[in-house]
């Protein structure tokens, strides 16, 4: 009945909260990276951004509307959009305040929204958890109930055996007697003992 706990390792329980750290970081890297190989200072380079990224949460805006609108579409547009905003401007700036500034901005909204949905899972896991205890502990009571029945059973069967063999013993050890007579005893009128019939209805 009792299942074996999984320990899960350290890395495997914190690689989800690091996650949106790691995504924000990746981008503000890889800006600066282009911002080192010719991106300062481009127009054209900070346009296209400026243009992926109102692309982005446009797509975002139009995956959230309506009641038929996916929420995780539209959250993968708007992160989507966030990255390369943060991307552009860490590529187009020439010092690292802003980039570093709108980094600590993306990272803590990214959190914002990652706890949201780790609460709602949380939420699930301990109702899921719950309902497999419930269901664990009634079908712990009937395997319970079943055994005490069966057991009882089994007492009952055996009293039953125990019954017959006893009988059996003392009408062979009541012929055995020597001068033992049992046209005497009808003659005497005493009653016989009844013979005993084992079937199936008796056990």
């Amino acid at each position: 009945m009792n299942e074996p706990l999984a320990q899960r390792h350290w890395l495997t329980l914190a690689a989800p909260k690091a996650a949106p750290a790691l995504a924000t970081s990746t981008v503000l890297i890889l800006g600066r990276i282009w911002n080192a190989n010719g991106a300062e200072h481009s127009v054209g380079n900070a346009a296209l951004m400026v243009v992926l990224a109102a692309g982005a949460a446009t797509a975002g805006a139009f995956a959230s509307a309506g009641r038929t609108g996916d929420p995780v579409i539209a959250g993968t547009a708007f992160a989507a959009s966030g990255g390369l905003a943060l991307a552009g401007v860490a590529g187009y700036a020439d010092g690292l305040p802003l980039p570093l500034l709108l980094w600590v901005l993306a990272t803590a909204t990214a959190y914002g929204i990652a706890a949201r949905y780790w609460r709602t899972d949380r939420r699930d896991t301990v109702a899921y958890e719950r309902q497999t205890t419930v269901r664990r502990e009634e079908h712990g009571h009937v395997e319970r109930v079943e055994a005490l029945r069966a057991g009882a059973q089994i007492e009952v069967a055996r009293s039953g055996a125990a019954y017959a063999e006893q009988l059996a013993t003392a009408l062979i050890t009541r012929a055995a007697l020597p001068g033992y007579d049992p046209q005497a005893i009808n003659r005497a009128g005493l009653p016989e003992l009844p013979t005993v019939n084992t079937t199936k209805e008796d056990w």
